[in-house]
């Protein structure tokens, strides 16, 4: 934002005309959620205290009873943040806490997305005066505190119910942090011509169906099963519901078959399960070499429940000597926890890691200190050479030439067994039918989330999803996707 800031007024646009419009889609956004009612407006000492002046002016024009408090002093403000302030005719306090009294609305308008300290002294106590009191607050461009690029807190930030930003969203509001802490988040639009995105070069997205959907809609009239994919999944003796879950969910996101590895202890349960899969007797990683030596066996998923042993082991180097695509999901990624280096030197084609923060941590020891989940898991693309699907309500997708995606179209019921077993089968089906990695891990999180939402009540179970995987595909294809909000 700072590169299309500065390439908007390279281009012509003033400075001050780009913060008297954000600060007019703040007090736009507050007259449209409220009627009004005594407000404050807390000014920082930089661009977002401007901000924050021009929606108080425009408040006051619009008969709101304002309050204006500034930290710092209002002779040291600079630039366009000295015009705002000369422009609003009315008192600017001092900071403090006596400004709360009486529950007013809040406008936050102290710190912006680039903060780089912890908050701490008045302003400090009157954030946390105002969570501990739940007083409503329109924050301006983040919650003052909340990093626009980690998502990380710095020290504390206000719960707002509304955040209005401006141009394009941040990194940091669809964190986890941002996610509890931004409420519903607004983009203005403040006269930021799009053609500044060429120079600024934007390698993050927020995951959304018209990213990958038309990867879903090539279909031939004369295609068949193998065309549309053949994917091997290892099967476990004992966890055996896992690798049905990511057989199912693979055959449903278009896969032409799945066959599932198992040994001959665990072939009954198989083969006396879901008809469609297609079982083979495989005890060691030989024997999954073996099996994977006919190439209409195109793609491979290995993990879900298929434990923390060598034949796991061999066979994730079986599956990735193969140079298909490949998805390593749990065990798979677990069972090269003592040696993760060994791991990485074997990924030479397109492979994807779908980690949850356990495994992550495990996998990736030297990264957990790395602030921000994005550039987490884009070090881990890197480092691994896979793209890495690291999941949570904020999941991040990065692959090793740093793009990346963000999805949180999903809800907290998607928290239950085997529900991280369906996205890994989705995942290598779509990846089986032809999807890059990146791909194929961005539509995969996007649709897991929308079988969530279509399931649409308390219960919901990993098996649910899958049953609620055609429509949810039949919307995006058709152009679609449903009535769904992300935030």
């Amino acid at each position: 934002m700072a590169m299309a800031d500065a390439a908007a007024i390279a281009g012509g646009m003033p400075g001050i005309n780009l913060m008297e419009a954000a600060g007019r889609a703040v007090a736009d956004v507050v007259m449209q959620r409220h009627l009004p009612r005594p407000l404050v407006v807390l000014c920082g000492p930089g661009n977002n205290g401007g901000d924050g002046f021009v929606a108080a002016r425009h408040l006051h024009a619009a008969g709101w009873p304002v309050r204006v408090a500034l930290l710092g002093d209002r002779g040291a403000l600079r630039g366009d943040a000295a015009w705002a302030s000369q422009a609003w005719k009315g008192p600017a306090a001092a900071l403090s806490l006596d400004l709360l009294d009486g529950g007013p609305l809040v406008i936050d308008a102290l710190f912006g997305a680039g903060l780089r300290r912890p908050i701490d002294g008045v302003a400090g106590k009157i954030i946390d005066r105002v969570n501990a009191e739940a007083l409503p607050v329109i924050s301006v461009d983040v919650p003052s505190g909340l990093h626009g690029d980690s998502g990380m807190v710095m020290g504390r930030a206000p719960m707002a119910e509304c955040t209005v930003t401006f141009f394009r969203a941040k990194p940091g509001h669809y964190s986890i942090e941002g996610l509890r802490r931004c409420g519903t988040l607004r983009v203005a639009d403040i006269g930021i011509a799009r053609s500044v995105l060429t120079a600024v070069a934007p390698q993050l997205w927020l995951n959304a169906p018209a990213l990958w959907q038309e990867h879903l809609r090539h279909e031939d009239r004369g295609t068949h099963k193998y065309a549309r994919g053949h994917l091997t999944l290892l099967g476990g003796a004992i966890a055996t519901g896992a690798a049905r879950l990511a057989a199912l969910a693979a055959r449903r996101a278009g896969a032409g078959l799945v066959t599932i590895a198992t040994p001959r202890e665990a072939m009954a349960i198989y083969q006396a399960a879901e008809p469609g899969n297609l079982i083979a007797e495989v005890e060691d990683g030989e024997g999954f070499a073996r099996l994977l030596v006919d190439d209409r066996r195109n793609a491979t998923l290995v993990g879900p429940g298929s434990g923390l042993n060598e034949r796991t082991r061999a066979s994730v180097v079986a599956a990735l000597a193969t140079g298909r695509p490949a998805v390593l999901d749990a065990d798979a990624i677990t069972v090269f926890a003592d040696n993760p280096g060994s791991l990485f030197d074997l990924i030479k084609g397109p492979v994807l890691l779908t980690p949850h923060e356990g495994e992550f941590r495990r996998l990736f020891p030297t990264l957990s200190a790395v602030p921000g989940k994005v550039d987490r898991t884009r070090q881990a693309a890197r480092q691994s050479g896979a793209t890495v699907l690291l999941k949570g309500p904020d999941t991040v997708v990065a692959a090793p030439n740093g793009r990346a995606v963000v999805n949180v179209h999903a809800l907290s019921t998607l928290a239950t067994a085997g529900s991280g077993d369906v996205l890994a089968g989705m995942a290598a089906g779509l990846m089986a039918r032809g999807l890059s990695p990146l791909a194929a891990a961005a539509a995969a999180a996007w649709l897991h989330g929308d079988c969530a939402f279509r399931f649409a009540r308390p219960g919901l179970i990993a098996e649910d999803l899958i049953a609620r995987i055609p429509e949810a595909l039949a919307a995006v294809i058709s152009g679609d996707p449903g009535r769904h909000q992300e935030r």
